[in-house]
């Protein structure tokens, strides 16, 4: 029976940030993209209410935008 092995590379200087660094981009795209769609998404429903529901919700459609940013541009 033949015993399992592992390999262990050589890694070069510096590849180990560059890799990290790498990984942490990603992450950051794909956070930065779901919080995105949620947003657009907030934005299709508030634009798809009539101008009185937005009324009683307290914005006007062309206030949808800083509605659904408010956290970041407030």
């Amino acid at each position: 029976m033949a015993t399992p092995f592992m390999t262990v590379k050589y890694v070069p200087a510096g590849m180990s940030e560059r890799l990290d660094l790498f990984f942490a981009g990603l992450g950051q795209g794909f956070n930065a993209y779901t919080l995105r769609r949620a947003r657009m998404r907030e934005i299709h429903n508030l634009n798809a209410c009539t101008d009185a529901q937005l009324a009683r919700l307290g914005i006007t459609r062309e206030g949808i935008p800083d509605y659904v940013f408010r956290d970041i541009f407030s």
